[in-house]
């Protein structure tokens, strides 16, 4: 392993995205911000940044899953934050879980109901934060950090009346 860092591994969604009046709805960056908005930060922590699609995460295909796969796979970092859209989240974390060879990694996935930017309040930095902070302390496996609480992709369901997620076994 090289130098501790944390490996962003960006995907588009919610959490990169802005508000279209036109179509009235998120709409993807065309690149994403999240890179900017972190260093803004001034963490102690270093990052790397992986763009591998500005999608909304009902557009994801197999391919972009599998591009995902690699990604993570390839990266010399323990640590992975992948941000991605809420809607299949829990499908390609549950790919990522199936397929995934180096299991020495702590992967996280994260996202947001509201854009990161462009809207207060957003729950994206919240996110961004806490799955910052869980990433030292999990230990290695395949994880959904989403409202305050750290899900395995096994137990995840998006629950749209509440705008949140929780567990099928109601932990």
């Amino acid at each position: 392993m090289v130098k501790s860092k944390i490996h962003f591994i960006l995907t588009g969604g919610t959490i990169d995205s802005y508000y279209d009046g036109i179509k009235d709805t998120a709409v993807p960056n065309e690149h994403s911000i999240i890179p900017r908005y972190i260093k803004s930060l001034k963490l102690y922590e270093e990052f790397e940044f992986s763009e591998i699609c500005m999608k909304d995460s009902r557009n994801i295909t197999k391919s972009n899953m599998k591009k995902i796969y690699e990604t993570v796979e390839k990266s010399p970092h323990k640590r992975i934050i992948i941000t991605h859209g809420t809607y299949t989240m829990p499908d390609t974390a549950r790919y990522i879980e199936a397929n995934l060879k180096n299991k020495n990694k702590v992967i996280i996935f994260t996202g947001s109901m509201i854009p990161l930017v462009g809207f207060s309040p957003s729950d994206a930095p919240f996110h961004l934060g806490f799955s910052i902070s869980k990433s030292h302390e999990l230990s290695n496996g395949i994880y959904i950090c989403m409202n305050g609480k750290v899900f395995s992709p096994k137990e995840i369901v998006k629950t749209i009346p509440e705008g949140r997620f929780s567990s099928i076994f109601n932990r």
